[in-house]
């Protein structure tokens, strides 16, 4: 055997141990996503992924594991939807446009990743996976308070925090209702989802949004 196929060898182990443990997420996503956290175990994410228990061990030790690395890899991925999803508004931009935009990307990642509303407001998820939740919580909060004060700088702390947990308390709301439904069923009630952000940022931002600015 050469030296380079030496040394190939253990970068190969390493590209088939990523494909496998992707494998487990993946299947891992769909068990949760199904049965819930609690519910799931570990031989029924083997045999979604068509793997034995004992595969599966070689890489993560119990469920626990297997939702905290998911929560990471998802939590990392839902940072960069709203790093682009709350970007600075252009003030010649309309507000349903604004609102628009910002609700379909996280509706997109949301619908794409179901498993993440499922890991995340499960009644039994890992302590870890709740603090990195809260943690991502306070950070989406402290984005769209920064978003509402370049749209309303005269706005007093107080009501810019209240008016940010709104914000957010409102798309959670619709996002539940959203995932329950499919099809021209789901769309409506994205549709309803910012029909009801619009309105009630409205009266808020008055004309500082739009063409009229």
């Amino acid at each position: 055997m050469s030296v380079n196929q030496e040394k190939d060898q253990p970068r190969r182990r390493q590209a088939r141990g990523e494909r496998r443990i992707a494998q487990l997420l993946e299947a891992a996503a769909t068990v949760f996503t199904t049965t819930g956290y609690t519910a799931a175990s570990t031989n029924a994410i083997a045999r979604e992924a068509g793997v034995s228990p004992g595969t599966l061990y070689q890489f993560f030790p119990n469920k626990e594991a297997i939702a905290i690395e998911l929560g990471d890899r998802l939590m990392h991925e839902m940072r960069e939807t709203y790093g682009e999803a709350l970007a600075p508004v252009d003030p010649a931009t309309p507000l349903e446009q604004a609102v628009g935009a910002a609700v379909d990307r996280f509706i997109a990642f949301n619908c794409e990743h179901p498993v993440f509303f499922a890991l995340m407001h499960g009644p039994d998820i890992p302590g870890r996976i709740t603090e990195e939740h809260d943690a991502l919580h306070a950070t989406l909060l402290s984005r769209i308070e920064g978003l509402l004060s370049s749209v309303l700088p005269d706005i007093r702390p107080a009501d810019l925090s209240r008016t940010a947990h709104m914000c957010l308390g409102l798309y959670k709301a619709g996002l539940e209702l959203v995932l329950a439904h499919e099809g021209t069923e789901r769309d409506a009630y994205v549709q309803e989802l910012k029909n009801a952000l619009i309105r009630y940022l409205a009266p808020l931002v008055g004309d500082r949004l739009g063409p009229t600015h």
